[in-house]
C-alpha cells in the first residue's frame, strides 16, 4: 500500500518507514498536518500521530474525515480514555498508543484493510424504518431521524447496517465486531460500545439499538427509551 506517515519525530519517522518498507509498503512521511492533509489523495492508508507541530491531530482528523474515506490509524503517545474515544469518533479506524510491537501495527492495519473490503451482511431491504422516527437507507448510506441528516462516521453506519439488514435479529458482541472490524479480539477494546454510544447521541434516539444483556445487540423499532 501507499501509507501516508504523519509523524513529526524524524527518528520514529525513520524507524517505522524502514519497517514497512520491508512488508512491502511504499511511505511518504509529513511532519506536519496541513502537508498531509495536502498529499492524502495519493494513500491507501493513514498512520496519524495528534502531537503535530501546526495542529492538533485530532482536528487534523476531523479535515481529513469531511473530504475522505481513506483508513486512518491513530498512533500516538496520547493514553487518557477521553483521546481514545475522540479518535474513534472523529473516524479513527484504530488507536493505537505508542510505544508498539511494528508487528503489532501490522497486523491492526491488515485487519482495517480486510473489514473494508469485506461484505457485512447478504443483500436487505433498501430502507429500514426504526425506532424515534430514525430512517436508514442503507444503499445510499444515509441516516435520517425525524427528517434530518445525521452524519455518522463510516463504521458507525457500518454497526447500524449490520442490525438494520435483519431488524429483528440480536447480533452477538463477537459478531459484530467480527463483521464490522473484522478482529473478534477486539471485544476487549471499547470500540464497539464508543460507537453504539456515538450512533444514539447522534439519532438523539437512546433506544434505536437495544442492548439484550449477555446477548447482544438488536435494532429498535419501537419508541425512543434508553436503549441499555
Amino acid at each position: 500500500m501507499h501509507v501516508l506517515l504523519v509523524e513529526d519525530d524524524d527518528r520514529l519517522a525513520a524507524a517505522l518507514t524502514a519497517s514497512l518498507a520491508r512488508h512491502g509498503h511504499q511511505v511518504v512521511r509529513a511532519g506536519r498536518a496541513d502537508d498531509a492533509l495536502r498529499l492524502k489523495d495519493g494513500a491507501d492508508f493513514v498512520l496519524l500521530d495528534l502531537g503535530l507541530p501546526d495542529m492538533d491531530g485530532l482536528e487534523a482528523l476531523r479535515r481529513l474525515r469531511r473530504v475522505s474515506a481513506v483508513p486512518v490509524i491513530v498512533v500516538t503517545a496520547r493514553t487518557e480514555e477521553r483521546d481514545v474515544l475522540r479518535g474513534l469518533r472523529g473516524g479513527a479506524d484504530d488507536y493505537l498508543v505508542k510505544p508498539f510491537r511494528t508487528a503489532e501495527l501490522i497486523a491492526r492495519m491488515e485487519a482495517v484493510v480486510r473489514r473494508g473490503t469485506r461484505p457485512l451482511a447478504a443483500p436487505g431491504p433498501a430502507v429500514v424504518a426504526a425506532a424515534g422516527g430514525v430512517r436508514i437507507d442503507l444503499a445510499a448510506r444515509r441516516v435520517e431521524a425525524d427528517g434530518r441528516p445525521v452524519e455518522l462516521t463510516r463504521r458507525e453506519f457500518d454497526v447500524l447496517a449490520l442490525l438494520a439488514r435483519e431488524p429483528g435479529v440480536v447480533r452477538g458482541r463477537e459478531e459484530i465486531l467480527d463483521a464490522v472490524w473484522g478482529d473478534v479480539l477486539l471485544s476487549a477494546s471499547r470500540s464497539l460500545d464508543v460507537h453504539i454510544a456515538g450512533i444514539r447521541a447522534k439519532t438523539g434516539c437512546p433506544g434505536l439499538i437495544e442492548t439484550l444483556r449477555g446477548t447482544g445487540y438488536r435494532l429498535g423499532t419501537g419508541g425512543c427509551a434508553a436503549g441499555s
